[in-house]
């Protein structure tokens, strides 16, 4: 029997997971790294701590699962998407990583709008040009950082550096590239036109291969590093997002999901991108060759139920320490003393600006409708359901291209479910939980390694990692009292606009 090292690079941490050849789930383990949030839209990550992460949890996953690293057939690597790192022609890291949620280039996005328009951007790389893109990102480094600029080799993505560690090889995936506003959907490689807007030489980014192209071998450093064998293959892997739709089982065109974590998305497999008359959605690449992975992406959903806990829910998080219980269960049990609408208040989930629905950098989180009558109660369930108003607004974007009749949702926040129901009535769809919820992302990774290395025939293997553990249908009454109270939140984002952008410098 072998085995299939995956590596998923979020936000909060790198896990590790270790997947048999009959996809078997044997182990897994996570270790932290931490992120440097300023500036209001600042965020940035040392690569060094992945690296350190990675390492660590290898080495405690062989421990861990009693497993020789010999047995280890391929290395595969998911990783945070839309990151900056740079680095010199050694692979050292020249700074720290602007990670995805920053947003401190939007006059470098602007300037990039100046030699072309939106729709014909659009158009190329299936995303809008934003702040969150590794080319203005790049560009702003250029324009505050110059000796930094003058030094970089190469910029590329989270798993692109892990990969360099452990390989001595600097690649990305399709997937990745994708998601830097510089890659052309249409002839899948790095866009002239985006580059020369951006007036950035396409030197500065990696070659680029399928996510199950074998890119190298784990080197004698990495090995003593990370405890893998010398040898040991490594495929090009891919981005979260995209590993993500792999595990969750959506690798054939119409099969939708719901990715609910500190961010999240939702994402379907289509055979051709999806490009929204308003520039509201983006398409990726598929990490099933010639497939595409269209989604809609927010800012902070489960980031914003976290501040809620953090910030309101003290209370109940004292008592589930003292209980040592889960606070999510405790803040749950709260929120069903509140009817659907939580009695007439709002929450706008906008806490670090916001991509997709909105794309406005300058948006804000705001409570509306608040009375002396409102309780916390109300507050839980309307951050609640904010978040998924929000994601709603994504779903019938999509529903205008193809049906979406059932939705499989995976991350931390489908563990709760007293929240999938709500998505379910929000939604109008039916919602399914798999039996994996937090492991999509490595699982697609595993996936990906095992196609690229020959453990697998094809992406259809992933019908044996998962199946369907609970099925929720929309409560008709609920369904029919969010369809009204819908259209305010839509409303009361817009009453705002004008004033997120007066906010902006005060």
């Amino acid at each position: 029997m072998s085995f299939i090292l995956a590596h998923d690079l979020g936000t909060s941490g790198n896990k590790a997971t270790l997947f048999s050849d009959q996809g078997e789930l044997i182990a897994s383990c996570t270790v932290p790294y931490s992120t440097h949030y300023f500036n209001r839209v600042w965020a940035e990550q040392d690569p060094n701590d992945w690296w350190k992460a990675v390492c660590d949890s290898t080495q405690q996953l062989l421990s861990k699962s009693k497993i020789d690293s010999a047995q280890i057939a391929v290395v595969a690597l998911s990783g945070q998407m839309m990151g900056a790192t740079c680095i010199d022609s050694n692979g050292n890291p020249l700074r720290p990583s602007i990670i995805y949620c920053d947003q401190r280039s939007e006059k470098e996005a602007s300037g990039i709008l100046s030699k072309i328009s939106m729709e014909d951007a659009y158009k190329i790389i299936g995303h809008r040009v934003a702040a969150v893109y590794p080319l203005a990102k790049l560009i702003w480094i250029k324009n505050n950082e110059p000796e930094i600029f003058k030094k970089t080799f190469k910029t590329i993505c989270a798993k692109d550096y892990i990969n360099f560690r452990l390989t001595n090889v600097i690649a990305t995936d399709y997937t990745d590239a994708s998601g830097t506003n510089a890659f052309d959907l249409n002839t899948k490689n790095w866009s002239n036109t985006m580059l020369q807007a951006a007036d950035i030489d396409g030197s500065l980014f990696p070659d680029i291969f399928p996510s199950t192209h074998v890119i190298g071998e784990i080197t004698s450093e990495a090995s003593r590093a990370s405890g893998l064998k010398v040898g040991t293959a490594v495929c090009c892997g891919g981005g979260d997002g995209s590993c993500a739709t792999v595990g969750v089982g959506s690798v054939r065109p119409g099969e939708a999901y719901h990715y609910l974590g500190s961010s999240g998305w939702i994402g379907l497999t289509t055979e051709k991108p999806i490009l929204d008359t308003k520039m509201r959605t983006m398409t990726w690449a598929h990490c099933v060759p010639k497939y595409y992975h269209p989604s809609g992406s927010v800012q902070t959903a489960g980031a914003a139920y976290n501040w809620l806990k953090e910030q309101i829910c003290t209370d109940e998080l004292a008592e589930a320490v003292k209980r040592n219980e889960n606070v999510y269960q405790l803040m749950n049990e709260l929120l069903l003393q509140s009817p659907p609408g939580a009695n007439g208040l709002l929450f706008l989930p906008y806490l670090l600006g916001e991509r997709s629905p909105r794309w406005n950098p300058n948006a804000r989180g705001a409570f509306i409708g608040l009375t002396l009558t409102s309780r916390k109660c109300d507050m839980i369930r309307s951050v609640m359901e904010g978040i998924t108003y929000n994601f709603a607004i994504i779903v019938d974007i999509f529903r205008e291209h193809i049906p979406i009749d059932s939705m499989t949702v995976i991350g931390g926040g489908a563990k709760g479910r007293v929240w999938l129901q709500i998505m379910a009535d929000i939604f109008g769809t039916k919602i399914q939980r798999p039996n994996f919820l937090e492991e999509a992302t490595s699982m697609g990774a595993a996936v990906v390694g095992g196609v690229g290395s020959g453990i697998f025939k094809d992406f259809n293997v992933i019908g044996q990692f998962i199946r369907t553990e609970e099925t929720l249908q929309p409560n008709p009454e609920n369904e029919k009292a969010y369809q009204k109270i819908r259209p305010l939140f839509d409303k009361a984002y817009w009453s705002l606009v004008e004033l997120f952008d007066d906010l902006r410098n005060v």
